[in-house]
């Protein structure tokens, strides 16, 4: 460990929670300089949602690789690229009745997040972007002024403008649909709202506590985009490739989003990738106007479209994370029935799921005892509060139960010693 106290950056902060050397992964588990195994409940945070070296992405990767394919080509066409494109185009896109333009954005979801927004700007010719409370977007300049977050946030040292926060759906109480706040201030000339260029929505917010948008209000959110000629963006980089169920998180709900990001798990075996998808009439761009060095890594695109060969040629992969969503949903509301002293609440939906522990102080303490007994899991949330269930979605049965048996040991042993406060009312059910 020297070498990283030495002169690795202070920014770092995963590896202050699991404070090891990890030097071998495969499925979903993880090992440590000593051998000691862990089960990954944090899974790249979203980016491994097949697991670590997944065999099927390994012989592709391995074959492409010794056969000296092409590994860096910017733009280029490249047979790698080529199939990619055409297993996307005819397994994700064109079963959905999808039609996007695919942009290669920098291998960062925050660049694609970028992509979006400037589009967006550019085709409406409006600057500023509707986003919401918790919302999370990344930590480049124009993502983090989308992010919610005052963490991040602070860090900009600059102003952080083009944007309008909203009210995300629960924000104001359960019987508040705060699309009907939106649609009054773009309604409204004297709101102090201008006309925006989109409004950028998580189905899922990941980041902010697991918050799980309704069906009802994300196609609300949709009629009133269109009503007010706003294009609506959603970010799946988090949510997506099968997080919630199916391989768009928005699938449920029947909405036709305008731009959407993805990243994360898109690669398939944790390799850097990341596009926007942008319906044909708004893809405007001039040649170059939006680049990168690293938008053309082929590796990826080789593990990209095996895992689409593999996974998504027909939905019995999304059936089986379906059921250990229900799974998971079941087990995770018997736990905070027992537990939290009625103040914990299980929150989001399919394999996208944490429980609600009221305070960080509460979480940190569980997600802790859960490493020391071999599990991987981190919190999110405003305070932390939220312990965040993201496993591999190829995760076995057996090892599904034994993470979140290990998470319900925890819970008990915390809550014996811990008085559970009472949860924050500000908006009372009426």
């Amino acid at each position: 460990m020297k070498i990283f106290d030495e002169i690795e950056s202070q920014v770092q902060s995963y590896a202050r929670s699991f404070p090891r050397v990890f030097n071998r992964a495969k499925g979903e588990f993880m090992w440590d300089e000593e051998g000691r195994q862990y089960l990954d409940f944090l899974a790249g945070a979203g980016t491994l949602n097949y697991g670590h070296n997944n065999s099927i992405f390994k012989h592709a990767l391995l074959k492409y690789i010794k056969s000296n394919g092409i590994t860096h080509g910017l733009d280029l066409h490249t047979k790698a690229k080529g199939e990619f494109l055409q297993a996307f185009n005819d397994h994700i896109l064109k079963p959905r009745n999808m039609e996007y333009m695919v942009q290669f954005t920098g291998p960062t979801g925050t660049n694609a997040v970028e992509a979006a927004m400037k589009i967006a700007r550019n085709v409406t010719g409006q600057q500023n972007i509707v986003t919401f409370t918790n919302g999370f977007h990344g930590v480049s300049l124009g993502s983090l002024a989308a992010t919610g977050n005052s963490h991040h946030r602070d860090a900009a040292g600059v102003s952080l403008v083009g944007t309008h926060r909203m009210p995300y759906d629960g924000y104001l109480g359960d019987n508040i649909d705060t699309t009907e706040y939106l649609d009054k201030v773009l309604s409204d000339s004297s709101s102090g709202i201008n006309s925006p260029a989109a409004v950028i929505v998580e189905t899922v917010q990941g980041e902010g506590g697991i918050n799980a948008a309704s069906i009802k209000w994300l196609q609300n959110l949709q009629t009133v985009c269109r009503k007010h000629n706003i294009l609506l963006i959603v970010d799946d980089i988090q949510a997506g490739c099968g997080r919630t169920g199916d391989y768009f998180s928005f699938e449920e709900a029947g909405i036709e989003p305008d731009i959407i990001t993805l990243s994360k798990s898109l690669g398939g075996y944790g390799l850097p990738f990341a596009v926007a998808l942008i319906k044909a009439e708004f893809d405007v761009w001039k040649p170059g106007e939006h680049n990168g060095t690293f938008r053309g890594n082929n590796l990826a695109f080789v593990t990209a479209k095996a895992a689409i060969d593999h996974y998504w040629t027909n939905d019995q992969f999304s059936q089986e994370i379906k059921r250990k969503g229900q799974y998971v949903s079941e087990r995770l509301e018997n736990i905070v029935s027992q537990y939290g002293e009625g103040q914990f609440t299980a929150k989001g939906r399919g394999m996208f799921q944490g429980i609600n522990c009221v305070n960080g102080d509460i979480a940190g303490k569980i997600t802790h005892h859960a490493f020391q007994k071999g599990l991987i899991i981190e919190t999110s949330g405003a305070d932390d509060q939220v312990v965040k269930f993201l496993c591999p979605l190829v995760i076995s049965d057996e090892n599904l139960k034994k993470g979140i048996d290990i998470i319900e040991e925890a819970i008990r042993e915390v809550c014996e010693k811990q008085d559970i406060p009472e949860k924050n009312l500000y908006f009372e059910a009426s």
